[in-house]
């Protein structure tokens, strides 16, 4: 993998900015130039001051850093590190402090003197905490100042816990973290009221004398605030702006994290274009959708008056560029996901053979299959497919504790009704009640607890399985070992989820496989999940003929969808089948109302899955295409294309 557009700065960058390939490729690139500033700073005899950021955007920094230490003799004898921030409050030995992240991390690996370590004191009483903070700005003042400061940047736009409103020359102090940040760290809690309301946090000012500053981005998550930080107006809604006030700072990002810069969004908005197909439907979709006219309607002056001259002179005459494009989103549009039979399937996104497909849809969690693609799942079973679908994990982290008791409850009671001897069940359900009284946040459930939690959502995803029309034998929960390695331990191996998975794909030799496509945050279940079923599937391509002609779609969540220049095929949805969809939603009913784990959006998920497939609806119908209820959006992976 490789650096690209090296430091490109166009009209709409205000900083400058690196763009790699891939994470593992631009952390490896900004470990060398902290090991380069060390070794610089040893052959001065002079020390190193850094400042260092935590969460998981600089892991793969540290990582490559202690590598340099272990492999080729890296020392960290004269480094002195100062941390952007920590909760507050926060007890050191905490398994959410930063304390514990830093060691995890890096301390605990590399040879640096633990009096240089800086890390801000969550434990401090309240009343002492203007004076400390003092005391910090004056020592990294007394040592010079930061040579290097690590940056991240939070969907607020925060740089450490700057949120917005910060002002550019504020120093540590304690804050108050916005709502959507605590939301951001809920996972790591155990839910969003158990992280802290407060941080104590380098201030802008502070940073802002450091001589050399790299803030760093990976994943489609954070492309939104990055265009925002890079291209934006100053202001302090977004302290990351403020940054473009330095001379001294380049922001690096992997390319989903730049995937909303101008030059990367809508190029032609900046430079000349290679107007390939893709680029060509991109550019007139997005036209369309700007000036909200049909992509029949468009003009040359359309063209011309947005950075589209270019495509107009080199590929028109436009109204034969509208026809292309218009035919092409057309034959995205089919009311047959697993294919029409005795159809010509030359302009269709699916083959017409065989008639009668072997379909597998794989659900990272037991709600996945119904909330992103119920409705093409059921028309799929109605149209007589031999439709299978797998659920990769339990999901039994995702239910309230209080439903779990419940179920226990109802079971000791239908025991008890039925004459057969409860002590064995009262004795598990007085251990459960008195674990859950001291149970800390994000505390793992005992084995019992988790069990009777992933029976509930196992329940569920069966009755929402035979309410989309599948027989019993259809119906595969695969449990994959890496869900409850994760609760335990931060190394993960997954060879026996991909055995296993090759072992379910082998059995049912499907001729599609759905698997959810969401990879915003690389660290997610859904990615892994993908990941899992995309090593599976360049095995078995290796031995097994079936696979050639085994097409893969991407579906996605309930809470974003793919663009529509992306989305190959589009299975629109009647009214009477979003009804089916929503009932098949409401199966799963420890999901219903306020999940465990919400995200960032308030709405139910049945809620965000109709107003997901009606926007898109929506998008076509601005297009020129016929009015929808609703579509649900695929994209295909193709295997030859990596």
């Amino acid at each position: 993998m490789a650096r690209l557009n090296l430091l490109e700065e166009t009209r709409f960058e205000k900083v400058p900015v690196s763009v790699y390939s891939d994470p593992t490729t631009a952390s490896i690139a900004v470990a060398q130039r902290i090991a380069d500033l060390i070794r610089s700073k040893q052959e001065k005899g002079e020390q190193a001051i850094l400042g260092l950021a935590t969460g998981a955007t600089p892991v793969n920094v540290y990582a490559e850093l202690v590598r340099l230490h272990k492999e080729e003799g890296l020392s960290f004898k004269n480094v002195i590190t100062f941390n952007l921030d920590e909760y507050y409050p926060m007890q050191p030995d905490s398994e959410q402090s930063y304390v514990t992240f830093m060691n995890r991390n890096l301390f605990n690996h590399v040879d640096i003197e633990r009096g240089n370590v800086h890390i801000p004191d969550g434990t401090l009483p309240m009343e002492e905490i203007h004076d400390y903070c003092l005391a910090y700005e004056q020592k990294i003042t007394a040592l010079g100042g930061l040579d290097l400061q690590v940056l991240g940047i939070g969907r607020t736009g925060h740089i450490g816990f700057n949120e917005p409103g910060s002002a550019p020359n504020s120093g540590t102090r304690l804050v108050t973290l916005d709502d959507l940040t605590r939301r951001d760290a809920s996972r790591d809690f155990g839910g969003k009221e158990n992280v802290p309301t407060k941080a104590i946090t380098m201030g802008i000012g502070t940073i802002f004398k450091a001589r050399e500053i790299i803030l760093m981005a990976w994943n489609e998550k954070k492309a939104e605030i990055v265009k925002k930080a890079i291209e934006g107006e100053i202001s302090s809604d977004v302290p990351a702006t403020y940054l473009q006030l330095s001379e001294n700072v380049e922001f690096v990002l992997d390319v989903d994290a730049a995937s909303q810069l101008t030059r990367f969004d809508t190029p032609w908005l900046v430079k000349d274009c290679v107007w390939d197909r893709r680029t060509i439907k991109k550019a007139v979709v997005w036209l369309s959708h700007t000036l909200k006219k049909p992509v029949l309607k468009l003009t040359e002056d359309d063209y011309n008056n947005n950075g589209m001259a270019q495509l107009a002179t080199e590929k028109g005459p436009v109204y034969h560029i509208n026809i292309d494009i218009f035919n092409q989103l057309q034959h995205t549009i089919t009311g047959w996901p697993g294919g029409k039979p005795n159809a010509d399937d030359s302009q269709r996104p699916e083959r017409r053979e065989p008639s009668k497909k072997r379909s597998v849809i794989f659900s990272p969690h037991p709600d996945d299959d119904v909330i992103s693609m119920g409705g093409t799942f059921i028309r799929l079973a109605d149209q007589g497919h031999e439709v299978h679908v797998a659920y990769q994990t339990s999901g039994n982290t995702a239910v309230w504790d209080d439903d779990a008791l419940r179920f226990v409850e109802f079971a000791t009671d239908f025991v008890k009704s039925q004459g057969i001897d409860t002590q064995k069940l009262e004795a598990l359900y007085k251990d459960a009640r008195r674990f859950l009284v001291d149970k800390k946040p994000n505390q793992v459930d005992t084995p019992e607890l988790l069990t009777v939690k992933g029976l509930i959502r196992k329940g569920e995803a069966i009755a929402g399985a035979r309410f989309a029309g599948l027989p019993d034998e259809n119906i595969h929960f695969q449990n994959l070992p890496f869900y409850d390695h994760g609760k335990y331990s931060k190394e993960q191996d997954y060879e026996d989820d991909i055995q296993q998975t090759m072992e379910l794909l082998q059995r049912i030799k499907p001729h599609q496989i759905f698997a959810a496509g969401d990879f915003a945050d690389p660290h997610g279940t859904h990615k892994v999940c993908f990941d899992i079923i995309h090593n599976a599937m360049k095995r078995l391509r290796e031995t097994e003929a079936w696979t050639q002609d085994c097409w893969v779609w991407l579906y996605r969540g309930a809470w974003h969808e793919f663009e529509i220049h992306e989305i190959e095929m589009a299975v629109p949805l009647s009214p009477q089948e979003v009804l089916r969809k929503r009932h098949a939603i409401f199966k799963h009913q420890s999901q219903k109302d306020v999940p465990v784990f919400p995200g960032d959006d308030a709405r139910e998920f049945w809620v965000r899955a109709e107003e997901r497939t009606r926007e898109t609806a929506r998008l076509y119908d601005g297009l020129g295409m016929a009015e929808y209820e609703a579509i649900e959006a695929f994209v295909r992976w193709k295997f030859e294309e990596e």
